[in-house]
């Protein structure tokens, strides 16, 4: 009873975010960086969420993923980025448990729905490359859309689960997380006062669940995807294909790889720092690099970026 008396005094309201803290003489070389990364993100994303939605030549599955891909991208550089700008700038920033929890549900659940994305961009093309006579059929419109929502509804699933599953811990201090943003899984041991090892066990179990189903499709898909190119007959026509394949993979490795290097390696605070570096790649790097992985180097998005600007110049033309 006395036990319980003083964690109820001393319960955490607010957590520190220590983001880049360690670092002062870098944080106006960190700020400027990452804030162009932001816009960059932002301004590229948007760009192709609009493009989508305006043009019927894009109003295609692949493209609708895309658009999806792309919206998903602005909310998680928004759910992520401004705090971590704040947090540079400040040496650290205080966010109370309730936004705290918040902003980890939001970004587990578009972590977890990322990778249903990924996973149905890669089945639409194999479909595409390999079953070209079936792909009308296999993949529609409403097929596409059934499949987006089955991405944001795993997505939001994975979430929920995680961030309920936290808010059952105690926290009564240290109130500091060594981190950018508050990634209550890969933190917990350190902010909690319970006992984490039920929570962690459970959390790394049911992430594998549910995240290796759609990296093993993604992979499989594009291990049929290099098989149908290498039976191309022409060879500009295999280094195309070869190009786009490979690009998308890297994203796919960037992705996946700095994912599970973070949520896999032994929890450590030696380790800790590495870990923050990575966490960088998906959570920062991806989001900016997708646009024009996937979509603005695509020439029909060329083209819908001509015609747009095109219109663009005549409605603002006296």
């Amino acid at each position: 009873m006395a036990k319980k008396i003083l964690q109820n005094q001393t319960r955490v309201f607010e957590f520190i975010l220590l983001g880049f803290g360690d670092l002062p003489k870098l944080q106006v070389l960190l700020f400027l960086p990452f804030l162009v990364i932001y816009v960059v993100t932002m301004a590229g994303n948007l760009l192709i969420v609009v493009l989508v939605v305006i043009n019927r030549h894009l109003h295609t599955p692949m493209y609708f993923f895309l658009g999806n891909l792309s919206f998903l991208e602005c909310c998680y550089s928004s759910t992520i980025l401004p705090k971590m700008l704040s947090s540079i700038l400040a040496g650290g920033e205080s966010i109370s448990t309730k936004a705290c929890f918040l902003q980890f549900f939001i970004f587990s659940s578009l972590a977890g729905t990322e990778c249903y994305l990924l996973a149905m961009m890669s089945y639409d093309r194999y479909l595409a490359i390999c079953k070209p006579l079936d792909y009308v059929v296999l993949m529609n419109g409403r097929v596409s859309f059934q499949l987006s929502v089955v991405s944001w509804a795993s997505g939001c699933f994975v979430g929920t689960i995680l961030t309920s599953s936290a808010s059952w811990l105690s926290f009564c201090g240290p109130n500091e997380i060594d981190d950018y943003f508050c990634d209550v899984s890969s933190n917990v041991r350190y902010i909690s006062c319970s006992d984490t090892t039920f929570f962690e066990l459970s959390a790394f179990v049911f992430t594998c669940v549910f995240t290796l189903p759609p990296f093993l499709l993604t992979i499989s898909s594009y291990g049929f995807i290099i098989a149908t190119i290498l039976r191309i007959p022409s060879t500009t026509g295999r280094q195309k294909a070869f190009s786009t394949c490979s690009s998308h993979l890297t994203v796919v490795a960037l992705y996946y790889g700095t994912l599970m290097l973070v949520y896999m390696l032994p929890r450590s605070k030696d380790l800790k720092h590495m870990k923050k570096v990575f966490s960088l790649f998906y959570t920062v790097l991806t989001p900016m690099i997708n646009p024009l992985i996937y979509s603005l180097r695509n020439t029909e998005v060329k083209e819908a970026m001509k015609k747009g600007f095109r219109g663009f110049i005549f409605y603002i033309t006296p």
